[in-house]
């Protein structure tokens, strides 16, 4: 529904009239400082202050862009595109200094602050006490999902909670990779308790995180720490809930139907509002985009013959597309690899690229496919699972399926979704894949080979930034 996304940008600006929040971590503004006669009066300032906690999500510098380099590596995309810092993060060259290491830092730790806000100031607001446990619900979730992306991404990072912003204390070293998990876990399981099960389609809360959006990321969490048991009853709470899948795959994708139930967790967008970038960073340049991340021929070759999910993910050539009341022919020549991404592109009925596109973060189709994968690194049969992905999408049923079977699938369901590389790198982990084989693979100009070291490309660098802010408490990781 997109009035939600309305009353999130605007919550955002009430708060940012109270508060501002500088470029990092340890340089910060708190929300929590306002006192209770300029804020945290009633319902009203607890859901603006909750609304405020997603708005983040929409910076370019965090998932309108910035927060999608991190799967450069992958054997699926080719950044395009002029920005200099993503050569080096695609080819695993970087350094700690790299640019692209810190654009969504400070993002993941304003949301965490805005969080801490809710959960110190909400329990003392009169208000509704099922939108005051929702209001607690969605700021303990979007702390934890801000710490998942810190700890996917550089391992272990500073963990600042309530007590620690009431004492204004922020330079604090890295925990451990357990510790780390550990909150994650806490905070995903607190939300899960207190968030609703769902909302109606017809009202202003659809879009907002429901406890299945929980119990989705803690299945994935429990996979990655390889708690195979934990992951399925996760997962098993968003298949036998009100998650279905869409009745077909591309409804994902389309304005109309974005926000359907297996839309787990989406950054909400709204024409001339709430925008997000990263619709216009996988369009083609001819047709208003900016031209980055386009799909390499080695991921349009990993699609069964007659998947109908390579066509909703992949503008091929010689398809015919509405671009605004406007009829294009695709041609090769429109990107380098010869490929775009047409899950994230939609053009407004007047022209020009829509800006009413949703960024996908958490689908049900994701978790079928992790519960599908715990069964069978358990000696279990994940058939059923995997086969309700597959059937959705008009695909053969698999018999007997195997890793290589959930391998593929995950590639084709969720290509351009942010999820190969850390795939990747968890089975490597785990002695499924050979991760530095794949990357050494030369696969011509567009994916030529990178050299992974397993001592230190498991975890980016923590940017160098905030390693000198630190004067010495924030250690950086190894290898770096």
């Amino acid at each position: 529904m997109k009035s939600l996304k309305l009353t999130i940008i605007t919550s955002s600006l009430i708060l940012l009239s109270l508060a501002s929040c500088k470029d990092d971590l340890l340089e910060s503004t708190m929300f929590g400082e306002n006192t209770s006669d300029k804020f945290w009066r009633n319902e009203t300032d607890v859901v603006s202050a909750v609304n405020a906690i997603y708005y983040p999500l929409l910076e370019e510098n965090y998932w309108g862009h910035a927060e999608q380099k991190f799967n450069l590596p992958d054997d699926d995309d080719y950044r395009a595109g002029d920005h200099s810092e993503d050569q080096s993060l695609e080819e695993l060259t970087f350094d700690a200094s790299n640019a692209g290491l810190r654009y969504s830092w400070s993002h993941k730790y304003e949301m965490i602050s805005r969080a801490n806000s809710v959960l110190i100031n909400a329990p003392d607001v009169e208000m509704d006490e099922d939108v005051k446990n929702r209001s607690l619900g969605e700021a303990y979730f979007l702390r934890g999902f801000s710490f998942w992306r810190l700890h996917v991404i550089y391992g272990a990072t500073p963990i600042i909670l309530e007590e620690d912003k009431l004492n204004s204390d922020f330079n604090k070293a890295k925990p451990t990779i357990e510790e780390m998990q550990a909150q994650i876990e806490s905070d995903l399981l607190m939300a899960a308790e207190l968030l609703p099960e769902s909302y109606q389609a017809d009202t202003e809360n659809l879009g907002r995180v429901h406890s299945g959006t929980a119990y989705g990321l803690l299945c994935k969490l429990y996979l990655y720490m390889e708690r195979f048991e934990d992951a399925i009853e996760a997962g098993n709470h968003v298949i036998n809930g009100p998650y279905q899948l869409a009745d077909s795959f591309s409804e994902n994708f389309v304005v109309e139907t974005e926000n359907n139930p297996e839309m787990l967790f989406a950054v909400q967008a709204l024409q001339s509002w709430a925008t997000s970038t990263w619709n216009i960073y996988t369009t083609p340049r001819a047709w208003g985009g900016w031209d980055f991340h386009e799909p390499l021929p080695s991921l349009i070759e990993e699609f069964e013959e007659g998947d109908p999910r390579l066509d909703a993910s992949v503008f091929m050539p010689g398809e015919m597309v509405d671009i605004g009341g406007e009829m294009e022919e695709y041609t090769s020549d429109l990107s380098s690899t010869g490929y775009h991404y047409q899950k994230f592109a939609t053009w407004t009925s007047s022209g020009g690229i829509s800006e009413d596109d949703n960024v996908p973060l958490l689908r049900s189709a994701d978790v079928y496919l992790l519960v599908a994968e715990a069964k069978i690194r358990l000696g279990q049969s994940g058939d059923a699972e995997l086969n309700v992905v597959r059937e959705r999408s008009g695909m053969s049923e698999i018999t007997g399926a195997t890793m290589e079977d959930i391998i593929h699938e995950r590639r084709v369901e969720l290509a351009g979704e942010n999820q190969r590389h850390f795939d990747l790198m968890r089975w490597d982990k785990a002695g499924i894949v050979d991760i530095v084989a794949i990357y050494g693979e030369d696969r011509g100009t567009f994916d030529p080979p990178r050299v992974f070291n397993r001592t230190k490309h498991y975890y980016y660098a923590i940017p160098q930034t905030e390693i000198d802010l630190s004067n010495g408490t924030l250690i950086q990781n190894d290898g770096y």
